[in-house]
């Protein structure tokens, strides 16, 4: 059976089709284009999951938001393929990551991105949230010295999680060649067969 992906364009979502593509599993794209006035999800989202955001999949009866539910969805749908690695301290690391993409380092992000839009009334808060992130930054690339992706020495889907706050980092939240072992990460992921079929699949993406 095919999966549908509702696939809000610049979104967490473009995450689901390049997990797609690394699985080979059959899917077909609903593309959504973002309210040009204020870069929300389109109202036409909330007819598919009553939150209106992105990522949504359908599989069958099955409707499912949240990206980190959906990646552990489709990866146990795939017999494993791409989830926890062997040995005990990577799949720790897994966990961890799988979890901290979203709820550790895309909320100063998304914190970041509405001070940036008060213009002077955010400015005062606009440099401790950088500096939250810059933290995020200087331990991420720690991690990364001691492996070559986030869950030991195999890629798997904590580095699919990994990949869109780092992006958007890379974007506009002070991620740049001062740290060349995430800059090397990013530029790997990019690189990958499956990554190059997803933005294909999806349409333009930003933070490729």
């Amino acid at each position: 059976m095919t999966i549908i992906v509702h696939h809000l364009e610049n979104s967490r979502s473009q995450r689901i089709l390049w997990l797609l593509e690394e699985l080979e599993m059959p899917y077909e794209v609903k593309r959504y284009e973002r309210d040009p006035s204020t870069m929300r999800a389109p109202p036409e989202l909330r007819d598919v999951h009553p939150l209106g955001r992105s990522p949504v999949i359908e599989d069958g009866k099955l409707v499912l938001a949240e990206t980190g539910a959906i990646v552990e969805y489709l990866v146990e749908k795939g017999d494993g393929r791409l989830g926890p690695p062997p040995h005990r301290d990577n799949v720790l690391c897994y966990r961890q990551f799988i979890h901290y993409a979203e709820g550790s380092i895309m909320p100063p992000l998304l914190t970041l991105l509405v001070v940036g839009r008060l213009g002077l009334l955010g400015k005062p808060a606009k440099k401790p949230v950088q500096a939250m992130l810059e933290e995020h930054l200087d331990w991420l690339e720690s991690e990364m010295a001691e492996r070559s992706f986030f869950a030991g020495e195999s890629f798997s889907a904590a580095d699919i999680m990994m990949s869109f706050p780092l992006e958007v980092c890379r974007a506009r939240a002070g991620l740049d060649a001062s740290r060349p072992k995430l800059m090397a990460w990013l530029e790997s992921m990019h690189a990958r067969p499956a990554y190059k079929a997803a933005l294909k699949a999806g349409g333009p993406y930003a933070y490729a």
